[in-house]
């Protein structure tokens, strides 16, 4: 598992410097949207046939996907609920700020 996460990396790296150094033709950089949809949407087809091929997956489907459901409602509930903290501590700070520059 430390090789693979090690090999990632590497190429998240060179994706990178290649990106920076602007290695990649500009008709090519054009259409990287395009390529990453349909690289995404590739890698999804794959991940689609491996789950399932996946007996214990297949067989625990719904209990795995009522837990997923779950699991999303509270991390999307818990994240909207900790921007508007955040965001209503940034705006009271930001008035404050405000108040203070008029006098």
């Amino acid at each position: 598992m430390g090789l693979r996460l090690i090999m990632y990396l590497v190429i998240i790296f060179l994706g990178g410097i290649v990106g920076y150094k602007r290695l990649v033709h500009k008709n090519i950089m054009g259409k990287m949207n395009l390529i990453q949809s349909i690289c995404l949407l590739f890698l999804l087809f794959i991940m689609g046939i491996k789950i399932g091929g996946n007996e214990d997956v297949t067989s625990s489907f719904f209990r795995l996907g009522f837990q997923a459901i779950i699991i999303s409602i509270f991390s999307i509930a818990l994240s909207i609920l900790f921007i508007m903290i955040i965001k209503k501590f940034m705006i009271n700070d930001g008035e404050k700020e405000e108040g203070k520059n008029e006098f």
